[in-house]
C-alpha cells in the first residue's frame, strides 16, 4: 500500500521544496499514518542550518509530522482538495538530532476529528530511536 511522491503530490498542497515526504508506508483514512522522509545532505535547509554541522531544524520535523498527519485527513473523501493548517502545537519534544543520512519513520495517529480541525499525536523515530514527538493542533481550509 506504499504511495510514492507522485500519489503524495495528489493528495497534498505542499510542493518542492516545502514537501517533506518521500513515501506513505501505510494510512488509515482518518486514523493513522506511517510515512517516511529521506534527509539528505542536499536539502536546501542544510545550506545555513549549519553548514559546518547540518542538522534538520527541530520545527522542519514537526512540519513533516504535520504533512503525513494532513496526507490521513486528506485521503477522507469529505476532505479532499481542502488546505491543511497548523493550529498549534504542545507538548513537543526533541530527543536526538537528524542529520544527512538519516531516514525520518513519521508516526501520526489522528486523535480527535471534527468537520474542520483536531488534535493528532505525532512520533518521528530514526531507525528504533524517537527523535520527536509532538500534540499537533489542525485546521482545514476551503477547498483549493
Amino acid at each position: 500500500m506504499e504511495k510514492n511522491i507522485q500519489e503524495i503530490l495528489k493528495v497534498l498542497p505542499h510542493r518542492p521544496p516545502f514537501l517533506l515526504l518521500d513515501k506513505i508506508l501505510s494510512v488509515k483514512e482518518g486514523e493513522e499514518v506511517v510515512a517516511q522522509k529521506n534527509v539528505t545532505y542536499n536539502e536546501p535547509f542544510f545550506l545555513g542550518h549549519y553548514p559546518e554541522y547540518p542538522v534538520m531544524p527541530g520545527v522542519l520535523i514537526v512540519e513533516a509530522l504535520a504533512q503525513a498527519g494532513a496526507y490521513g485527513i486528506l485521503t477522507m473523501e469529505e476532505n479532499q482538495g481542502k488546505t491543511p493548517f497548523f493550529g498549534g502545537m504542545n507538548h513537543v519534544k526533541f530527543r536526538r538530532q537528524v542529520i544527512p543520512g538519516d531516514v525520518l519513520t513519521l508516526v501520526v495517529t489522528i486523535d480527535k476529528l471534527k468537520k474542520n480541525y483536531g488534535k493528532g499525536t505525532g512520533k518521528a523515530y530514526v531507525g528504533d530511536h524517537l527523535v520527536c514527538e509532538a500534540e499537533l493542533l489542525f485546521m482545514l481550509g476551503a477547498v483549493m
